[in-house]
């Protein structure tokens, strides 16, 4: 099937990664160090063996995966790569660093991508040598479960490189759509501002974040309330999605809520720290 580079083991970057690896391509997770890169890696094997306890994988299957993994801190790692898609923090000078780093060890004919929520392709893209082969390849959390990739082509990003990401998307067994450049792109740009929306509503003391999240699923038919979502996706993700929006675009309506960033400086990010809008 080939290989798959993806820099940041993070959330993102190892559900990406086990996509990859149950697809059947052999894969290399980076990150910043090797002891970040270990992290990655036995969340990773929890995360498999829950689908071998739970009978949507077979053991074999798993430790086949496990086989195919590589991972550490050094990007020679990267070498032979297919495709790369970097998947670590939004911050772009940190991004176009990991970007720039990796077009220099990868083949001119390799695919790259970034996983950004909000921030500017084209931007990102001048740290890319070769930048026809870059775009943005956005996926969603949790990444096995979700099936949307929005694929964001950049100003000087090639059509072949969209239909190669369109392929590659379907072999991870996702569903691609493709979008304009523009901030938030299509999810974030509709959902981001009712999360957001949904915090003021807990700031000003409208109501309880309970009794917010249930309106939500009771009157407009949503699996999940806004504010669980929020914690789901992390309120430090959230906060800098919407301050990237706002930024670009200057709309009063995107201003991220002021309690989202208390929320950050008390520690309380969501699930993944145990606390945000609700206790896990």
């Amino acid at each position: 099937m080939g290989k798959i580079g993806v820099i940041g083991a993070g959330t993102m970057g190892r559900g990406i990664a086990e996509c990859a690896l149950l697809a059947g391509y052999e894969v290399a997770l980076l990150d910043a160090s090797a002891e970040l890169a270990a992290k990655g890696r036995a969340a990773l094997e929890k995360s498999l063996a829950r689908g071998v306890e739970r009978g949507r994988l077979s053991l074999e299957s798993a430790d086949q995966a496990l086989g195919r993994l590589a991972c550490g801190a050094d990007y020679s790692l990267l070498a032979g790569a297919d495709a790369v898609i970097e998947a670590v923090f939004e911050d772009i000078d940190v991004k176009r660093r990991v970007l720039s780093a990796a077009s220099e060890e990868v083949g001119p004919d390799a695919l790259i991508g970034s996983n950004t929520s909000s921030l500017s392709i084209s931007e990102m893209a001048t740290a890319v040598k070769h930048p026809g082969r870059f775009l943005g390849i956005h996926f969603f959390n949790p990444v096995p479960v979700m099936k949307l990739v929005e694929l964001v082509p950049g100003k000087d990003t090639a059509p072949q490189a969209i239909e190669r990401a369109r392929l590659l998307a379907e072999r991870l067994g996702k569903t691609p759509v493709v979008v304009k450049e523009s901030p938030g792109f299509i999810v974030n740009r509709l959902l981001c501002p009712m999360m957001n929306e949904a915090a003021y509503l807990v700031m000003d003391g409208v109501a309880s974040p309970e009794d917010i999240d249930t309106a939500m699923k009771l009157g407009a038919n949503h699996p999940i309330g806004p504010l669980a979502l929020a914690d789901l996706v992390g309120i430090d993700v959230l906060y800098a999605i919407m301050g990237a929006v706002h930024g670009a675009t200057g709309v009063s309506n995107f201003r991220p809520c002021a309690l989202l960033k208390r929320m950050i400086d008390e520690g309380r990010l969501g699930r993944k720290s145990g606390q945000g809008f609700f206790k896990y």
